[in-house]
Protein backbone atom coordinates (compact mmCIF):
# COMPACT_ATOMS: atom_id res chain seq x y z
CA UNK A 1 0.00 0.00 0.00
CA UNK A 2 1.72 3.14 -1.23
CA UNK A 3 0.76 7.16 0.52
CA UNK A 4 -2.18 7.46 -1.82
CA UNK A 5 -3.62 4.25 -1.23
CA UNK A 6 -3.27 5.37 2.63
CA UNK A 7 -5.10 8.62 1.97
CA UNK A 8 -8.06 6.91 0.72
CA UNK A 9 -8.64 4.88 3.05
CA UNK A 10 -8.61 7.63 5.39
CA UNK A 11 -10.55 9.68 3.40
CA UNK A 12 -13.14 7.02 3.28
CA UNK A 13 -12.82 6.45 6.62
CA UNK A 14 -13.71 9.69 7.50
CA UNK A 15 -10.12 9.96 9.30
CA UNK A 16 -8.99 12.75 6.81
CA UNK A 17 -9.95 16.19 8.47
CA UNK A 18 -9.25 14.75 11.89
CA UNK A 19 -5.87 13.20 12.58
CA UNK A 20 -4.29 11.61 9.21
CA UNK A 21 -1.38 11.10 11.55
CA UNK A 22 -2.69 8.23 13.59
CA UNK A 23 -3.18 5.26 10.29
CA UNK A 24 -0.44 7.04 8.54
CA UNK A 25 2.01 6.29 11.36
CA UNK A 26 0.73 2.75 12.11
CA UNK A 27 1.56 2.26 8.39
CA UNK A 28 5.14 3.52 8.54
CA UNK A 29 6.04 1.78 12.14
CA UNK A 30 5.09 -1.88 10.11
CA UNK A 31 7.93 -0.87 7.91
CA UNK A 32 11.63 -1.38 9.54
CA UNK A 33 13.36 1.59 10.13
CA UNK A 34 17.58 2.02 8.88
CA UNK A 35 19.98 0.92 11.72
CA UNK A 36 22.27 4.31 11.54
CA UNK A 37 25.82 3.98 13.16
CA UNK A 38 25.67 7.68 14.50
CA UNK A 39 28.26 8.95 13.12
CA UNK A 40 26.60 11.14 10.36
CA UNK A 41 23.64 13.61 11.95
CA UNK A 42 21.11 13.04 8.71
CA UNK A 43 19.04 15.59 7.22
CA UNK A 44 16.79 16.24 3.90
CA UNK A 45 16.17 19.44 2.40
CA UNK A 46 12.61 20.23 2.45
CA UNK A 47 12.43 21.49 -1.60
CA UNK A 48 13.14 18.52 -2.79
CA UNK A 49 9.92 16.92 -1.77
CA UNK A 50 7.83 19.89 -2.40
CA UNK A 51 4.89 17.42 -3.65
CA UNK A 52 4.78 16.46 0.33
CA UNK A 53 2.90 18.48 2.73
CA UNK A 54 5.39 19.61 5.75
CA UNK A 55 3.75 16.85 7.75
CA UNK A 56 3.90 14.11 5.00
CA UNK A 57 7.67 14.92 5.28
CA UNK A 58 8.08 14.40 8.51
CA UNK A 59 5.99 10.92 8.37
CA UNK A 60 8.85 10.19 5.79
CA UNK A 61 11.65 10.61 7.85
CA UNK A 62 10.60 9.17 10.85
CA UNK A 63 9.78 6.35 8.87
CA UNK A 64 13.29 5.73 7.25
CA UNK A 65 14.86 6.61 10.99
CA UNK A 66 16.52 10.09 10.70
CA UNK A 67 15.57 13.04 12.27
CA UNK A 68 15.88 16.23 10.61
CA UNK A 69 14.65 18.32 7.76
CA UNK A 70 16.72 21.14 5.86
CA UNK A 71 15.69 24.46 4.82
CA UNK A 72 12.39 25.06 6.95
CA UNK A 73 10.87 28.19 7.39
CA UNK A 74 9.53 29.49 11.27
CA UNK A 75 5.64 28.59 10.30
CA UNK A 76 6.75 25.16 10.06
CA UNK A 77 8.82 24.82 13.18
CA UNK A 78 5.25 23.73 15.27
CA UNK A 79 4.87 21.14 13.07
CA UNK A 80 8.77 20.03 13.26
CA UNK A 81 8.36 20.13 16.93
CA UNK A 82 5.24 18.31 16.62
CA UNK A 83 6.94 15.16 14.94
CA UNK A 84 10.15 15.21 16.94
CA UNK A 85 12.01 16.46 14.28
CA UNK A 86 14.74 18.97 13.99
CA UNK A 87 15.45 21.88 11.66
CA UNK A 88 18.83 21.23 10.87
CA UNK A 89 18.95 24.25 8.39
CA UNK A 90 16.43 27.33 9.06
CA UNK A 91 15.29 29.71 6.19
CA UNK A 92 13.59 32.40 5.29
CA UNK A 93 15.27 35.68 6.17
CA UNK A 94 17.01 36.60 2.52
CA UNK A 95 15.38 38.27 0.29
CA UNK A 96 16.35 36.08 -2.43
CA UNK A 97 19.15 33.75 -4.31
CA UNK A 98 20.38 36.82 -6.09
CA UNK A 99 19.54 39.05 -4.00
CA UNK A 100 21.98 39.02 -1.28
CA UNK A 101 24.70 40.67 1.22
CA UNK A 102 26.97 41.37 -1.57
CA UNK A 103 24.64 44.77 -2.81
CA UNK A 104 24.55 47.55 0.42
CA UNK A 105 21.27 48.38 -1.56
CA UNK A 106 20.18 45.18 0.31
CA UNK A 107 21.49 45.66 3.29
CA UNK A 108 18.88 47.56 5.46
CA UNK A 109 15.90 44.42 4.61
CA UNK A 110 18.73 41.64 5.00
CA UNK A 111 19.70 43.32 8.64
CA UNK A 112 15.82 43.59 9.71
CA UNK A 113 14.87 40.30 8.42
CA UNK A 114 17.81 38.41 10.01
CA UNK A 115 17.94 40.35 13.37
CA UNK A 116 14.19 38.64 13.48
CA UNK A 117 14.99 35.41 12.13
CA UNK A 118 17.77 34.97 15.12
CA UNK A 119 15.47 35.25 17.20
CA UNK A 120 12.77 33.14 16.05
CA UNK A 121 15.52 30.45 15.52
CA UNK A 122 16.92 30.60 18.59
CA UNK A 123 13.20 30.56 20.88
CA UNK A 124 12.53 27.49 19.10
CA UNK A 125 15.73 26.05 19.58
CA UNK A 126 17.22 25.84 16.75
CA UNK A 127 20.84 26.56 15.71
CA UNK A 128 21.43 27.29 11.71
CA UNK A 129 20.14 30.14 9.47
CA UNK A 130 20.78 30.50 5.63
CA UNK A 131 22.30 33.47 4.03
CA UNK A 132 23.15 33.99 0.14
CA UNK A 133 25.96 36.57 -1.27
CA UNK A 134 23.64 37.56 -3.97
CA UNK A 135 24.58 37.60 -7.99
CA UNK A 136 27.76 39.98 -8.51
CA UNK A 137 26.06 42.37 -11.54
CA UNK A 138 29.48 43.47 -12.64
CA UNK A 139 31.13 43.80 -8.91
CA UNK A 140 34.49 42.37 -8.83
CA UNK A 141 34.91 39.64 -5.79
CA UNK A 142 36.67 42.31 -3.52
CA UNK A 143 34.06 44.99 -3.70
CA UNK A 144 31.31 41.92 -2.74
CA UNK A 145 33.52 40.51 -0.13
CA UNK A 146 34.04 44.12 1.55
CA UNK A 147 30.12 44.58 1.34
CA UNK A 148 29.18 41.51 2.84
CA UNK A 149 31.81 42.18 5.68
CA UNK A 150 29.95 45.52 6.47
CA UNK A 151 26.49 43.80 6.16
CA UNK A 152 26.86 40.87 7.73
CA UNK A 153 29.01 42.78 10.89
CA UNK A 154 25.28 44.07 11.63
CA UNK A 155 23.73 40.74 12.75
CA UNK A 156 26.42 38.69 13.68
CA UNK A 157 26.65 40.19 16.97
CA UNK A 158 22.63 39.17 17.55
CA UNK A 159 24.00 35.77 16.14
CA UNK A 160 26.71 35.44 19.27
CA UNK A 161 24.85 36.36 21.61
CA UNK A 162 21.53 34.06 20.90
CA UNK A 163 23.85 30.87 19.87
CA UNK A 164 22.76 30.69 16.31
CA UNK A 165 25.44 30.20 13.26
CA UNK A 166 24.67 31.99 9.75
CA UNK A 167 25.67 30.06 6.96
CA UNK A 168 26.17 31.37 3.61
CA UNK A 169 26.10 28.73 0.65
CA UNK A 170 28.15 28.46 -1.81
CA UNK A 171 26.60 27.67 -5.33
CA UNK A 172 27.99 26.92 -8.77
CA UNK A 173 27.83 29.28 -11.58
CA UNK A 174 28.24 27.20 -14.30
CA UNK A 175 24.87 25.43 -14.63
CA UNK A 176 22.40 26.32 -12.10
CA UNK A 177 22.88 29.89 -10.08
CA UNK A 178 24.93 32.12 -13.54
CA UNK A 179 27.06 35.02 -12.05
CA UNK A 180 26.46 34.08 -8.03
CA UNK A 181 29.82 35.78 -6.35
CA UNK A 182 30.06 32.61 -3.66
CA UNK A 183 31.02 30.29 -6.40
CA UNK A 184 34.16 29.28 -4.80
CA UNK A 185 35.44 28.07 -1.70
CA UNK A 186 38.24 30.38 -1.28
CA UNK A 187 35.97 33.37 -1.67
CA UNK A 188 34.02 31.95 0.75
CA UNK A 189 36.86 31.17 3.08
CA UNK A 190 38.29 34.67 2.57
CA UNK A 191 34.65 35.93 4.02
CA UNK A 192 34.47 34.06 7.21
CA UNK A 193 38.43 35.04 7.80
CA UNK A 194 37.32 38.64 7.90
CA UNK A 195 34.52 38.29 9.80
CA UNK A 196 36.43 36.09 12.45
CA UNK A 197 33.09 34.76 14.09
CA UNK A 198 32.56 31.32 14.70
CA UNK A 199 29.09 32.20 14.10
CA UNK A 200 29.34 32.62 10.52
CA UNK A 201 30.47 29.25 8.68
CA UNK A 202 29.92 28.19 4.78
CA UNK A 203 27.44 25.54 3.56
CA UNK A 204 29.28 23.45 1.58
CA UNK A 205 27.36 22.24 -0.94
CA UNK A 206 29.25 19.24 -2.67
CA UNK A 207 27.07 19.15 -5.56
CA UNK A 208 28.08 22.82 -6.39
CA UNK A 209 31.59 22.72 -5.67
CA UNK A 210 31.84 19.75 -7.69
CA UNK A 211 30.65 21.47 -10.79
CA UNK A 212 32.82 24.73 -9.80
CA UNK A 213 36.42 23.40 -8.58
CA UNK A 214 36.46 19.40 -7.74
CA UNK A 215 39.09 18.44 -5.03
CA UNK A 216 36.41 17.87 -2.59
CA UNK A 217 38.17 15.63 -0.36
CA UNK A 218 41.04 17.45 0.07
CA UNK A 219 39.66 20.79 0.57
CA UNK A 220 37.37 19.59 3.11
CA UNK A 221 40.36 18.35 5.09
CA UNK A 222 42.00 21.58 4.98
CA UNK A 223 39.27 23.93 5.38
CA UNK A 224 36.75 22.44 7.55
CA UNK A 225 36.55 24.37 10.48
CA UNK A 226 35.17 27.10 7.91
CA UNK A 227 32.42 24.69 7.32
CA UNK A 228 29.06 24.38 9.09
CA UNK A 229 27.25 22.40 7.14
CA UNK A 230 27.04 19.79 3.95
CA UNK A 231 24.33 19.57 1.49
CA UNK A 232 24.76 16.14 -0.96
CA UNK A 233 23.76 15.41 -4.50
CA UNK A 234 24.91 13.53 -8.10
CA UNK A 235 27.17 15.06 -10.11
CA UNK A 236 25.81 15.87 -13.37
CA UNK A 237 22.42 16.60 -12.99
CA UNK A 238 21.63 17.01 -9.48
CA UNK A 239 20.37 12.98 -8.74
CA UNK A 240 20.79 10.33 -6.77
CA UNK A 241 23.87 9.82 -5.19
CA UNK A 242 24.76 6.49 -6.38
CA UNK A 243 26.73 4.64 -8.69
CA UNK A 244 25.03 6.79 -11.72
CA UNK A 245 27.10 10.02 -10.99
CA UNK A 246 30.95 10.71 -10.45
CA UNK A 247 31.25 11.59 -6.67
CA UNK A 248 32.02 8.25 -4.29
CA UNK A 249 30.22 9.27 -1.36
CA UNK A 250 31.23 7.11 1.15
CA UNK A 251 34.62 8.53 0.74
CA UNK A 252 33.05 11.94 1.19
CA UNK A 253 31.29 11.27 4.15
CA UNK A 254 34.53 9.10 5.81
CA UNK A 255 36.63 12.44 5.57
CA UNK A 256 34.09 14.80 7.27
CA UNK A 257 33.55 12.26 10.29
CA UNK A 258 37.75 12.14 10.53
CA UNK A 259 37.51 16.15 10.97
CA UNK A 260 35.27 15.47 14.23
CA UNK A 261 32.08 17.33 12.23
CA UNK A 262 29.55 16.72 14.80
CA UNK A 263 26.55 18.89 12.04
CA UNK A 264 24.21 17.99 9.75
CA UNK A 265 24.75 16.51 5.80
CA UNK A 266 21.58 17.12 3.89
CA UNK A 267 20.27 15.37 1.06
CA UNK A 268 19.61 17.53 -1.51
CA UNK A 269 19.29 15.56 -4.87
CA UNK A 270 16.08 15.05 -7.58
CA UNK A 271 15.46 11.47 -7.51
CA UNK A 272 14.93 9.99 -11.13
CA UNK A 273 13.48 6.71 -9.58
CA UNK A 274 9.30 6.65 -9.17
CA UNK A 275 9.75 5.65 -5.76
CA UNK A 276 11.13 8.96 -4.20
CA UNK A 277 10.90 7.33 -1.09
CA UNK A 278 13.25 4.62 -1.49
CA UNK A 279 15.29 6.78 -3.54
CA UNK A 280 16.25 8.50 -0.39
CA UNK A 281 16.53 5.74 2.00
CA UNK A 282 19.21 4.75 -0.23
CA UNK A 283 20.90 7.95 0.07
CA UNK A 284 20.51 7.81 3.87
CA UNK A 285 22.23 4.29 3.99
CA UNK A 286 24.86 4.96 1.15
CA UNK A 287 26.17 8.02 3.34
CA UNK A 288 25.84 6.39 6.70
CA UNK A 289 29.49 5.37 7.29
Amino acid sequence: MNRRDVMKKLAIGGLLFTNPQVLLSQKINENKKIGLMGNINHSVCRWTFDELSIEELCLLVKKIGFSAIDLVEPKDFPILKRFGIDSSMCTGAHISLTEGWNNPKNHEVLIGNYLKHIDLVADAGYKNLICFSGNRNGMDEEEGLMNCVAGLKQIIEKAEKRGVVIQMELFNSKVDHPDYMADSSSWGIELCKRLESDNFKLLYDIYHMQIMEGNIIDTIQKNHQYFGHYHTAGVPGRHEIDDSQELYYPAIMKAIVATGYKGYVAQEFIPLAKDKDLALKKAIQLCDI
